[in-house]
């Protein structure tokens, strides 16, 4: 009686993070350090000496001062969005959420040459949370992924001019997707639906809660090269990596529709309460029953190369070439025990982003930071979906560093989402319907303790 239900699974997955992607393309997380998130993520030639260059430069660690740093903070995501249909009626915004992302950080100087530390940070992630009455709940009404990276680091100073470094990615994953399933697109029987039968068209029938963990693996490795005391050059690359589910949790639970069948069935008599007929489906062992499922998703490789220069000694310019190989996330395969398979084609582009950001001393303890970035969409316009209704951005961001004492530095950063509107649908298939809206605000705060 139940066909094939369609579970936008587990992602369109977009870090921890929040309602759409925190700030990057797809659903990646840039923002490791509120000293870095200040110039907007220009950070690869210079990291910030907060031990963000773990995440940012791991190269850079050879380079610090002599001792101990520990560090930790995180960024606020406030999303915000809505759908809005041809006829310039808003028909769904998003749940207005404060969503944290965290980063602690902590490195020490192991000698002259060589220095090591751990981090723990959020390059990944989504949460994408619409109401539950939304149109596009048969799509999903709430996503999340949250990939927190835990990394040991060593970096080498080869000589007095290049450092390299890296370390293993450790990386714990969770996963859940919460959609609608809707009556009147299922079938009564080969070829004839309950829509067909007078059931209205958007009829909530059944909950589907998808949920999983996953520990995966990654490596990050970068290079330093400073060419003078003016100049610098840098490069890192975080490799791809897969989140394989193969005992993922469904739970489906039954919607009261108060509807009966208007015509007899075979053996069922008219006016038969419609949540009577379909209670069987969600029984143990059922097609809709409580049962394992198994996804995978590939996690794209990340390339970022720029420079540093310091023109005159209070002030230092940075800019960062970014590039994601997004084309990786070809597509989703869903598999569940009862038939409930699925293949979602995203055919997702790879991208580029140019991030820009300038560091100015303004007194000895105190440095002002500004920003800015723009980068692409990595969705095609036949994938923008309730899941990650994500597009091309440019990003604002400013930013003030403070040393409050001789062992403690607060950097505090403030950065704007302008992406631009996407045309998309509410359904997994089919033509655009209608046009998504995003902007996000985020604020993020580092404390530092040097020992």
């Amino acid at each position: 009686m139940i066909r094939r239900v369609s579970l936008w699974c587990l992602l369109a997955l977009g870090a921890l993070v929040p309602s759409r992607p925190a700030a990057a393309q797809g659903y990646g997380v840039y923002e490791q350090g509120a000293c870095a998130m200040g110039r907007a993520g220009a950070a690869v030639a210079s990291p910030c000496e907060d031990g963000s260059a773990i995440f940012f430069n791991p190269a850079a660690i050879a380079l610090q001062p002599d001792g101990n740093r520990v560090s930790a903070g995180g960024t606020l995501v406030g999303p915000r969005g809505d759908f809005t249909s041809p006829g310039g009626r808003t028909t769904g915004t998003m749940v207005k959420n404060w969503l944290p992302v965290p980063a602690a950080y902590y490195t020490k100087s192991l000698g002259d040459r060589l220095g090591g530390g751990v981090g723990v940070f959020a390059p990944f992630g989504l949460t994408t949370d619409w109401p539950v009455d939304f149109a596009g709940r048969f799509v999903a009404y709430k996503t999340v992924l949250q990939s927190v990276y835990f990394q040991p680091t060593l970096a080498y100073k080869v000589t007095d001019a290049v450092a390299i470094g890296g370390g293993l990615d450790v990386i714990y994953s969770t996963l859940e997707l919460n959609q609608r399933v809707d009556l009147a697109t299922q079938q009564v029987a080969p070829g004839t639906t309950f829509a067909q039968m007078g059931v209205p068209l958007g009829t909530d029938f059944a909950n589907v809660r998808i949920s999983g963990r996953d520990v995966s693996f990654a490596g990050h490795v970068g290079v330093l090269v400073t060419a003078s005391q003016k100049v610098s050059f840098g490069a890192r690359y975080l490799s791809r990596s897969t989140i394989k589910v193969d005992h993922l949790d469904l739970e489906s639970d039954q919607i009261p529709t108060g509807l009966r069948t208007p015509v007899p069935l075979p053996g069922i008599p008219a006016g038969t309460p419609l949540d009577v007929v379909v209670a069987s489906q969600f029984a143990p062992g059922a097609r809709l029953g409580d049962q394992q499922a198994a996804t995978r998703l590939t996690v794209p490789d990340q390339i970022v190369a720029g420079v540093a220069v310091t023109p005159i000694a209070p002030l230092k310019m940075l800019a960062d070439y970014q590039f994601t190989a997004w084309s990786v996330f070809d597509n989703l395969t869903f598999r569940a025990q009862r038939g409930l398979d699925e293949v979602i084609v995203k055919n997702y582009r790879n991208t580029s982003g140019v991030r820009v950001g300038a560091d100015y001393a303004a007194t000895e303890r105190v440095t002002l930071r500004a920003g800015a970035l723009t980068h692409q969409a990595a969705a095609p316009d036949g994938s923008v979906t309730p899941d990650l209704p994500e597009g091309a951005r440019v990003e604002y961001a400013a930013g003030l560093g403070a040393r409050v004492s001789r062992g403690l530095v607060i950097d505090v950063a403030y950065q704007h989402i302008a992406q631009e509107d996407r045309s998309g649908r509410l359904l997994l298939r089919g033509p655009n319907t209608g046009t998504y809206a995003f902007h996000a605000n985020l604020f993020g705060a580092t404390a530092t303790v040097r020992f």
